[in-house]
């Protein structure tokens, strides 16, 4: 269960079937994004990826906040009906479900001009390299745009220079990457 913490449905519960095995977002964490986030983008103005996406708290927190164009991405077919049934319910048109494993989405793209790019792998995923190295090779991302990878605290799965920053929220980080990093200089 989660729930949306702001926008059109905020305090929205969404509870998913008991036979998913995911590990959604904390409200705690992504309350905590999601203001991080107020300060850098245009809620209706963006294109988002999200990548890994469950049963959608990170597309329907968007989707709440105005966000009209959103790609969800999860390899588990039942986690998409469940994003695209969410989503209907809820009156979002704006999210596009996608079942496909996330590296092979990712080799599909060449340019993608996606404003926030989101990945959310399963803690102990051995993809968090290859998953960071495609956005940045197949130039996914916007000429301003960011990756945020959500990862465990205890150390960072990947490397890049990239890396503008990390928040840490409890068991559960924040990594944001974005190739202009002259932004924060």
């Amino acid at each position: 269960m989660f729930r949306i913490i702001s926008g059109t449905w905020k305090g929205k519960r969404i509870v998913a079937p008991k036979n998913f095995e995911v590990r959604p977002t904390t409200d705690f964490a992504k309350e905590a994004l999601f203001a991080i986030l107020s300060h850098k983008v245009d809620f209706e103005h963006i294109t988002v990826l999200d990548l890994c996406a469950g049963i959608g708290s990170i597309s329907l927190e968007f989707a709440s906040r105005g966000t009209s164009n959103i790609t969800s991405v999860d390899n588990n077919g039942l986690h998409v009906k469940f994003i695209s049934e969410t989503a209907k319910t809820l009156g979002f048109d704006s999210i596009f479900s996608i079942k496909q494993d996330v590296v092979k989405f990712l080799k599909m793209q060449k340019g993608g001009n996606y404003d926030v790019i989101f990945v959310d792998l399963p803690f102990e995923s051995d993809l968090y390299q290859e998953v960071v190295d495609l956005v940045f090779a197949h130039e996914m991302i916007s000429e301003n745009g960011m990756l945020i990878v959500e990862h465990q605290s205890r150390t960072i799965p990947f490397t890049s220079d990239f890396i503008t920053e990390t928040r840490k929220y409890g068991n559960v980080s924040f990594t944001f990457l974005q190739k202009n990093t002259d932004l924060y200089e």
